[in-house]
Order: C-alpha cells, then structure tokens, then sequence
C-alpha cells in the first residue's frame, strides 16, 4: 500500500477506539485491540452497541501511528469491532503491522468469507477468532441478519487452511439453550472442526441491543465435550 493510497483513506474515521494493551485477546500474546465502528448484526446480546451502532472517531494514520510507537513493545494487533472486515482500513492495518514484525489476529461473525480469504491469501494474518452465533433455526433472531451460510463457508475456508483459529460462541439462557449448544458441538463436528469451542458467558447488568436481562449460569459445559472438540468456558 502506498503511502498517498494510506493518506487517501484518512478521509474516513473508521475506527472507534484503541485498547492499548491486553494479554486476553490474542493468545499467549501481547497485544492491542483496534475497535473498527459498525456491524452488519444486531446481536441482542451485544454489550458494544456503541462501536455497533456508533461512527468512528479515529483516522486511519492515528492507528498506524499507535501501531508504530507500539512495534518493538508487542507482540500483536488484534482487529475487531464490530466488523473489521466491512472496512478497507482493516486490510491496511494488517499489511502495514505484518510490515512492522507484528502478529495480527482478526475477529470476526464470518459473514464476508471472500474479505476472509483475502486476508489468508495475502498472508495478513495469523490467527482468526470466528463466532458462531447459533444453528439457523435462531440466527436471524438472535443477529438480525441473515449471514448462516456465509459463516458456514468461513468456517469452512479456515478448517481446510493452515492458519490457527478459534470458534466461539456467546451465550445468553434466553436465546440459547443446552440442548441448542449440544447441536451446535455436533454441527462443528460434521464439519470436521477439531479443537477448542469456546463458550462465553454473557455478561449480566449491561446494555445490550436488544436490553437483555440477566442470563443463567453456563454450568459445566465440559460435558458438551466430545473426542475431537474440547468445549470451555470462557467470560466474554
């Protein structure tokens, strides 16, 4: 990317914040989160519905100039959202932070498979965080979206690549039941998904989209586990 094609995306301010450091989000490694503003889903768990909802407030040249004073102190970047594939801006960051030796690890629902495949192609990251946010029968209900067989090819698209990535699911009582996470282990293992599925306990007395009240314990969930794919609880 030329540095006039850079300047020339500074027009917009796609980014709504910066965490400047965290060891959570990206794992075994230090890292900061850039928070791109706007979603293509309206979660109704969703407790960022001011990054969602909300207009950046950041130019792209802040966050490569963060990034940059940041290089020899991180390990990584971690671009989430919202959606970070819906901006142009994500695929900048990512190719200007692999130029600096840094690690770039992308969150995202799965709903653009083809952006995804562009970031594999082009070797622009290295470790993917993709939601599964519930089988068919409830996603449009829970998302607002219609996106389940774009998730269903990125999930696919990241089984038959190289790179490591991580499946996880939100979990509020009220939208998704036991029985529910049970078909979800067993839709993960037609697919051939092996490895971890985290399960994320919703975060009670928060606003949320959809104004959610408190949701149930997750209990143990590592009954759900099955010999290929080890699920775990993790906070949101």
């Amino acid at each position: 990317m030329s540095k006039g094609s850079i300047l020339q995306r500074n027009a917009i301010r796609p980014i709504y914040n910066i965490t400047p450091f965290t060891l959570l989000d990206f794992p075994d490694k230090t890292a900061c989160i850039i928070w791109f503003a706007g979603c293509n889903m309206r979660c109704q768990y969703c407790y960022n519905p001011d990054i969602v909802q909300g207009k950046g407030k950041l130019f792209l040249n802040q966050a490569l100039e963060f990034i940059q004073s940041r290089k020899n102190l991180l390990d990584g970047v971690v671009l989430s959202g919202g959606e970070c594939t819906l901006h142009k801006e994500a695929f900048i960051l990512a190719r200007e932070a692999k130029k600096m030796g840094m690690l770039v690890k992308v969150d995202t629902n799965g709903s653009l498979p083809m952006r995804l495949q562009l970031l594999l192609d082009y070797n622009l990251v290295d470790y993917v965080a993709l939601d599964f946010k519930s089988l068919p029968k409830n996603y449009h209900m829970i998302t607002g979206a219609y996106e389940f067989s774009n998730f269903e090819k990125s999930l696919h698209l990241l089984i038959h690549s190289k790179i490591d990535f991580e499946v996880r699911t939100t979990v509020h009582s009220d939208l998704i039941s036991q029985e529910d996470l049970h078909r979800m282990v067993k839709f993960l293992e037609k697919r051939a998904y092996t490895g971890n599925y985290y399960l994320q306990a919703f975060i009670n007395d928060v606003p949320t989209i959809g104004n959610m009240g408190p949701s149930e314990n997750l209990g143990n969930v590592e009954k759900l586990s099955t010999d290929k794919i080890k699920v775990i609880k993790r906070e949101s």
